[in-house]
């Protein structure tokens, strides 16, 4: 009697370790369930941002130079360039000062993100300012050379003038496939701009190419100056360093409207001769810059690379419609030509970086 009681607490305690072990797995099971679903739905999430990112930058990117060009009326502006460049660097002034303060409310306020600054540190941004200045307001003048499609082609060449800055200034070293990726850009551009049904071989008379080369040359050495100011100091908060940068451009583009255009501003007052496609513009001009930053944020260069290919394509496209523009197959090769040399370069500058 004694035995069989054992025998049969025995035969109990087994069944309750299966129930047990029965449990334990489908616990175990369950929780990892809820990791994988977790993790897909992270990564569908991650998707979703990258794409509503890629998104924005292509239709931004390629509406640029649309929208300067429809803002005209009879072929010129009605209203004050400089005041519009004005209005830019205002609303990226104040973007920054948002994203500021969701980052005081959010960490609270140091040294690294606090706005208040000292001389030697704030007196080196007046100089990509006034570069930026001057590039900024030839964007609006070069298009008496150049159609929409063809500024969005050269405005490619600011690659090889940042490349070979970076050389020059921060001794970066270039790899064989940058160079290579250079002299594609060139070939690019110059094929895009060949113009068989004319006497001139280019499309875009030499007042535009040297306007276009000038602009990259600017806007590269503009770029470079400022990353060399950002790596002084690499904790400093990136939105600070922006918003005393946009501070002194519209110190700057100031000066511009009472150098330029003060009579016509003050006989006619600020917004004279704007439109919603003026504003648009504007609009388009700030939002820019943030669109590139949260690229390199929650995507990759890879999608700059393609947002800029894209944006030629649909910049062309919707010139035809607008504007009458031809869609030549000299354009649309050397548009084919400068996406793969924007692609090369930057698996080039990833090449470098490893």
């Amino acid at each position: 009697m004694e035995y069989r009681r054992i025998k049969d607490q025995d035969k109990n305690d087994a069944v309750d370790d299966d129930i047990e072990s029965s449990h334990g797995k489908a616990v175990s099971g369950s929780i990892s369930n809820v990791a994988i679903v977790g993790a897909s739905s992270g990564d569908r999430s991650k998707w979703k941002r990258k794409s509503i990112v890629t998104l924005a930058l292509t239709v931004l990117t390629s509406s640029q130079a649309i929208l300067i060009v429809w803002s005209k009326r009879a072929g010129k502006y009605e209203y004050s360039v400089t005041t519009a460049n004005f209005l830019v660097e205002a609303l990226k002034c104040a973007l920054s000062l948002v994203a500021l303060m969701r980052i005081w409310r959010k960490d609270g306020v140091t040294d690294d993100n606090r706005l208040s600054t000292t001389y030697d540190e704030v007196s080196v941004f007046p100089i990509p300012a006034a570069l930026y200045l001057v590039k900024n307001l030839l964007q609006y003048y070069i298009f008496a050379y150049v159609d929409a499609p063809g500024y969005q082609i050269l405005k490619n060449l600011n690659i090889i003038s940042t490349g070979i800055l970076y050389r020059i200034i921060l001794k970066r070293k270039l790899s064989e496939i940058q160079w290579a990726a250079f002299i594609l850009l060139c070939a690019g551009c110059t094929t895009a701009q060949l113009n068989p049904s004319s006497d001139h071989v280019l499309q875009t008379p030499l007042q535009g190419w040297i306007m276009a080369i000038i602009m990259a040359l600017l806007s590269g050495f503009a770029g470079v100056y400022t990353e060399a100011i950002i790596k002084k100091r690499p904790s400093r908060n990136i939105n600070v360093q922006n918003f005393w940068l946009y501070v002194f451009g519209m110190i700057f583009n100031a000066i511009a409207i009472v150098i330029q255009d003060f009579d016509q501003v003050a006989n006619k007052g600020f917004f004279h001769g704007y439109s919603l496609i003026t504003v648009l513009m504007i609009l388009n001009h700030a939002l820019s810059g943030i669109a590139v930053s949260m690229v390199m944020k929650y995507a990759d260069n890879i999608v700059k690379v393609y947002a800029t290919s894209v944006a030629m394509l649909l910049t062309a496209v919707v010139s035809v419609f607008l504007f009458g523009f031809h869609l030549s197959l000299a354009f649309f090769l050397g548009s084919t030509v400068v996406s793969v040399s924007v692609y090369l370069h930057s698996a080039g500058k990833l090449q470098t970086q490893r």
